[in-house]
């Protein structure tokens, strides 16, 4: 993977981790109650992180998550401010979480309510996804007549996550804490999809984490929520318009004009290319395009 960029250091916290596209810091005074969570500019693509970065990424997903996490009922890990919480810095405010620390689960809840990507990969080879037989005959992009759950083992930085079958994630983590995320996801991907709908837009798989409240046990919904980073999204009339191909009516509120684009100009060995501006610019307007759909 491409070596990251040194994270901004930001007065009140101390950086303590970054993944491809956040930074993770902890209360420079040791409180371990606290985290922030910073959403930076990064695009990442084929397990490296690409230049330039997208201007303004960063608080149109923060924007997006904070709206979705309002609108979801299950408990998650936005934290109050006060009670002791340090600021947050003025300069990451609009793409930084102030959220409560949490006990990770090594789970990565995919739920999948069309048959498509890596998920249609799979049913083309087995007739099944994560060990979920389908119906014969689907086709990349079809709705599924129920979502399902397709968990996955989250590896190390640098290695590529396992898609594993439920009954692997119960080895895991439990059958009882196995099956409450299999639950809760389901649950919010069906809420979150009738949402989408009513303004237009087709969601059709996402990912969500989830972590345990160490004081009181409790299940939290953690992490980034229904983005473009961690969902697929389409436009509802452009799929419901069987005259156009399938790239047209498939074509996601994402980073794939970046994976389209690398893919095209790029053998995957050595350095990435850099971005074109207009392979930037187009892809800033995707993730905010989205923004103004769901939250017009």
């Amino acid at each position: 993977m491409t070596e990251l960029p040194a994270p901004p250091q930001l007065p009140g916290w101390t950086h303590t981790y970054s993944g491809k596209v956040r930074d993770l810091y902890v209360p420079a005074d040791g409180d371990d109650r606290f985290l922030l969570v910073v959403a930076s500019n990064r695009v990442s693509a084929f397990d490296h992180v690409l230049e330039p970065p997208i201007p303004g990424k960063g608080a149109l997903l923060t924007t997006l998550s904070n709206w979705w996490f309002s609108r979801i009922g299950i408990a998650n890990h936005l934290a109050e401010a006060g009670d002791g919480a340090p600021v947050v810095p003025a300069e990451v405010a609009d793409r930084a979480m102030l959220t409560r620390r949490l006990e990770m689960y090594p789970i990565e809840c995919v739920v999948r309510g069309a048959l498509t990507g890596s998920g249609y990969a799979e049913y083309r080879r087995s007739g099944a996804v994560c060990g979920i037989e389908l119906p014969a005959g689907l086709e990349d992009g079809d709705l599924l007549e129920e979502p399902i759950y397709t968990p996955a083992y989250k590896a190390p930085l640098g290695e590529h996550d396992e898609n594993i079958t439920f009954e692997r994630s119960a080895e895991l983590v439990g059958p009882e804490v196995a099956a409450a995320l299999r639950d809760a996801s389901l649950a919010i991907f069906t809420a979150a999809r009738d949402q989408a709908a009513e303004r237009g837009v087709v969601l059709a798989d996402t990912k969500f984490e989830f972590g345990r409240d160490p004081r009181t046990g409790e299940l939290v919904l953690a992490d980034e929520v229904l983005t473009s980073d961690s969902s697929r999204y389409w436009d509802a009339e452009a799929y419901g318009n069987t005259s156009l191909d399938r790239a047209a009516r498939l074509a996601s509120f994402d980073k794939q004009i970046v994976r389209d684009w690398l893919a095209a100009h790029w053998d995957r060995t050595g350095t990435p290319p850099e971005l074109p501006a207009e392979i930037v610019e187009r892809t800033r307007e995707r993730y905010r395009e989205l923004l103004e759909h769901l939250t017009a």
